[in-house]
């Protein structure tokens, strides 16, 4: 089961990058907690087959690509750089 919620988590975090959302954005689109995604994506929870179905909808992702095998990439310390539509002038 560990290792399936590593997989899951590896790529919710890949399609939620290829999307180019946020963790925040992410969690409003699936209307759950962004802790929550925070969570799945490291592989700590396990999550029921709704909260699993929000977000492969949230992210235009077929639910079954989801569950593929995928290598847990690093993750990068810090804050996120901003987007360029979020830059101020």
């Amino acid at each position: 089961t560990a290792t399936l919620l590593g997989y899951l988590g590896a790529n919710v975090r890949r399609w939620r990058l290829r999307c180019d959302l946020t963790q925040e954005e992410l969690a409003e689109r699936a209307e759950i907690d962004v802790r929550f995604v925070q969570r799945v994506e490291r592989g700590t929870v396990d999550l029921r087959f709704r909260s699993f179905a929000r977000i492969a909808a949230a992210l235009g992702a077929p639910p079954a690509q989801l569950l593929r095998r995928a290598k847990k990439e690093p993750v990068r310390v810090g804050r996120p750089k901003m987007k360029k539509s979020a830059k101020r002038s």
